[in-house]
Order: C-alpha cells, then sequence, then structure tokens
C-alpha cells in the first residue's frame, strides 16, 4: 500500500500522521529544506528568534506540527525525501528532482498538499527588482530574520496584507503605508460572516489591523510604483476619497490573497470548477478530499482555508485514503463539521477581500502583465483580436504565461483581460493547462550517463 504525499505544510503532515497510525508508511516529498509549509516555515538550526516571534497566536501549533513530523521521520514511520518537487505524473509513477538528481516514485495513491501562493495583480513599475510578493517577504522574516527593505510599502489585499504588516513591525522594520484595494464596505459586510463562523479568529484579524493604526488605507486605487535602476522609488495611489498620494519607499511587497497551487492536480487527472467567491479555478472533489480514483487533495491546493483549514484537510484526506485501501479508518464526523464552519469563513473572508476583477480588466496598455515572457497587457489585447477568447490560444500565439513559472503570475489577470475584450466573463476564457515540467529542471538532472 504505497502512498506518495507532495507537501509536507499542515495538510500533508496531518495526511501523513493519520495514516502512520493506522500502521502506513507514507513517501513525502517536499521543496521545503525543513517541514512546515509556509505558514508555519521553519527557521534553520542555530536561528535564535523563538516560535512565539515567529508565529504570535499561532505558535502553539506551529511547536506541535513540527514535534509531529520529527517523530515520525525519527521513528522511521515515514520516508521522508526534502528539498525535491514533482515535475511530473504518469500511470501512477511521480518523477521527482533533488539532491539526488532525477528519480522515479512508483504509488498506488497520490495525496496532493500543494499550498498556494500569491495572487498578483499587474500594476506599472511591478516587474523592477525590490517588489517582492507578501509571500517572499514574510519568507525572508521568518527564515532569515530579515525585513526586505529599510522603507517598505505593502499593498493588495487579504488576511495577509495585515499579517505580514504586524510580523514587519514587530520586528522592528519601518512600514510606511498598508495599501489595501478592498473597501472598508465590504470588509464590514464579509466580516460579519466571518464573525459568525470563527469569532476568535477575526477578532484576533482585527487586533492586528487596530495595530498598524495610521499607515493602514482601505479602498485604494491607482496604484503604481516609481522606480530607477536600483528599484522602487515610491507608491503612486489614490485614497478612497479619490485624493493623490505618493509614498517614498525602497521596497514594495504585493499580494492579493492567494492562488491554489493545482499544476500536478491537472496532470492527475482532476476536473476544475471556476470559483465565483475566489474567482479562480479550484480543483472538484468530495467532501473528504477525493479528487478522482486514487487521488486526494488537502489544503490550500484544493480549497482556501488557510492552516487551520488544511489541518483538518488534512485528516480527511488520510481518512479517505485509508476508507478507500479498506482499513480501519477513525470517524470524520467530527472534522466534516469543523471544515463547514471554516468553508463558511474563507467565503466570509472572499466577500471582504474581493479580488479587484475591474481593476485587472482596465490594466493599462504598457504595464507588463507576464514578466517571465515581457509582454504587457497591450500586447495580450492585440493577441486577443487575431487568437479568439481562449486562454491557451492566446498562451500559444502571444506568449502570456509560456515563461517558467506557467502562469502562477500572470494567468488570473490574463483572463480577465481576455475576457473584458472580449465581452466574457473570466470562466468561458478557460484555464490554462498544465505542462511538465511543472517546475524548471537543472539541465544536469536530465543527464543519464
Amino acid at each position: 500500500m504505497t502512498v506518495l504525499i507532495v507537501g509536507a505544510g499542515p495538510a500533508g503532515i496531518r495526511a501523513a500522521e493519520t495514516l502512520v497510525k493506522a500502521g502506513l508508511r507514507p513517501f513525502i516529498v517536499d521543496e521545503g529544506a525543513r517541514a512546515g509549509g509556509q505558514i508555519y516555515r521553519r527557521s534553520p538550526p542555530g536561528f535564535v528568534r523563538s516560535p512565539s516571534k515567529l508565529y504570535g497566536s499561532e505558535a502553539r501549533k506551529a511547536v506541535d506540527l513540527h514535534r509531529t513530523f520529527d517523530r515520525m521521520v525519527a521513528a522511521g514511520q515515514v520516508e521522508y525525501r526534502p528539498k525535491s518537487s514533482v515535475m511530473a505524473l504518469r500511470d501512477g509513477v511521480a518523477q521527482l528532482v533533488g539532491p539526488d538528481g532525477l528519480t522515479e516514485r512508483p504509488y498506488e495513491r497520490l495525496v496532493l498538499a500543494t499550498g498556494a501562493m500569491d495572487r498578483v495583480l499587474p500594476i506599472a513599475g511591478w516587474q523592477s527588482g525590490g517588489v517582492y510578493t507578501l509571500g517572499a517577504m514574510q519568507i525572508a522574516l521568518k527564515a532569515q530574520g530579515v525585513a526586505l527593505g529599510q522603507q517598505i510599502v505593502l499593498l493588495g489585499t487579504g488576511p495577509l496584507l495585515t499579517l505580514l504588516a504586524s510580523q514587519l513591525l514587530k520586528a522592528g522594520a519601518d512600514v510606511r503605508a498598508v495599501l489595501d484595494t478592498s473597501p472598508m464596505r465590504s470588509q464590514v459586510k464579509g466580516g460579519t460572516r466571518m464573525l459568525a463562523a470563527r469569532p476568535l479568529a477575526t477578532l484576533r484579524g482585527l487586533s492586528m489591523r487596530a495595530g498598524l493604526r495610521r499607515v493602514y488605507h482601505p479602498g485604494v486605487n491607482g496604484l503604481r510604483v516609481d522606480t530607477d535602476v536600483d528599484g522602487p522609488t515610491a507608491v503612486r495611489w489614490r485614497d478612497a476619497s479619490g485624493r493623490q498620494h505618493r509614498t517614498k519607499c525602497d521596497a514594495v511587497g504585493m499580494g492579493w490573497h492567494l492562488r491554489a497551487e493545482t499544476h500536478l492536480a491537472d496532470l492527475a487527472g482532476a476536473q476544475f470548477r471556476w470559483d465565483d467567491d475566489f474567482a479562480q479555478w479550484l480543483p472538484q472533489e468530495d467532501e473528504m478530499g477525493r479528487g478522482g480514483k486514487g487521488l486526494y487533495l488537502a489544503g490550500d491546493g484544493a480549497r482556501l482555508l488557510g492552516a487551520d483549514g488544511a489541518d483538518i484537510a488534512g485528516r480527511l484526506a488520510g481518512i479517505a485514503c485509508l476508507q478507500d485501501f479498506g482499513l480501519t479508518a477513525p470517524d470524520p464526523s467530527a472534522d466534516l463539521r469543523r471544515m463547514r464552519r471554516m468553508q463558511r469563513f474563507a467565503r466570509g473572508m472572499q466577500r471582504a477581500f474581493s479580488w479587484p476583477a475591474q481593476m485587472a480588466a482596465q490594466t493599462p496598455d504598457d504595464t507588463v502583465l507576464c514578466r517571465c515572457e515581457g509582454v504587457t497587457a497591450g500586447e495580450l489585447r492585440n493577441t486577443t483580436n487575431w487568437s479568439g477568447p481562449e486562454a491557451n490560444r492566446a498562451k500559444s500565439l502571444g506568449r502570456v504565461g509560456m515563461g517558467r513559472c506557467q502562469g502562477r503570475y500572470c494567468q488570473l489577470a490574463g483572463a480577465e483581460i481576455i475576457a473584458a475584450q472580449s465581452g466574457l466573463h473570466p470562466r468561458d476564457v478557460g484555464r490554462l493547462r498544465a505542462q511538465t515540467p511543472v517546475r524548471p529542471v537543472p539541465v544536469d538532472a536530465l543527464i543519464n550517463d
């Protein structure tokens, strides 16, 4: 009974724990040097910052997750492959690339706990050095204790915007402004749903927001980054009342909530659906995480519910796997109830901090859309005029999404531009098909003596 788990964040670890308790020995592949995922990312050995400083109110959960995983590895209950990525999936075999080069691993069951990444919106100047995603800034802070920049502006929307700003301020960084594109009225409306579903989590977020004081500005628009040869010099923006501002800075962090990492799910045969609340294509699954025969999806790679939701989803995926093997499995009833509450909270959050679809659709023609290929929004519009309103055809003819990130950064904004140009809804544009390898592969990994 071979089970391959991809990802060693909360979802992957809890899935592994569930399988181990039933006597199975799963094989775990993770791109990180140490298990924990993004939200519970571990610092290097010898790092002096305490868990309470790294993870705040989530410190106890993070330490418990790390200890659980370390115990399983030390006891030989799991086979663990860090610093490794799954490049391709076919006929029950995964191709891996890592410290040992390119290897293959057969499996009977596949648990994908691939997580998510920042969703970004193209704005003038975002292609400059010194402009990072919010997640990249958080990684630097957690993994190296480094604030990227001396004068920082954060922009976008979603809970990570507030969380990162609070973490940077607590670490002593100079955060000049936190610019949120979501209007306060939508935050209040969505926040009411969030409060009903998870009052303590919502109140913690409000407490962090209160700590930002005057640097936080809701309902902003007209964003652009001024740059010179050294990187950002300022961010221009309009506040909710329409007044123009220019905030000096030397580093910018940006992100509009999250985008599910679904490339492996696509290669594994999952079906997809457009979700209006999350404004993106997400893989279809049942409430236990089954995404197809022998395929289980857990965490933000399928449902964008955050670390607590990923924790529950991992257990449910593990239970579903045991059930399908015909083995004795724990009762999932309590976790299913908690999962439904998480889903209500997440949808309330999406209403509060919505993807600015109109802003994306109206991206100025001279703004770089695809940073990998250097394609502007105007060039995509011109391509659409003769490719038609289909994402993959526009990609093949105009190269948007053809670079090393395979559309991870530009696909969602590109779909809004194509849809607006064609008078369609973004779901009618379709989604970019996943291609192998799903990540860039070193040439030496492909050379077989």
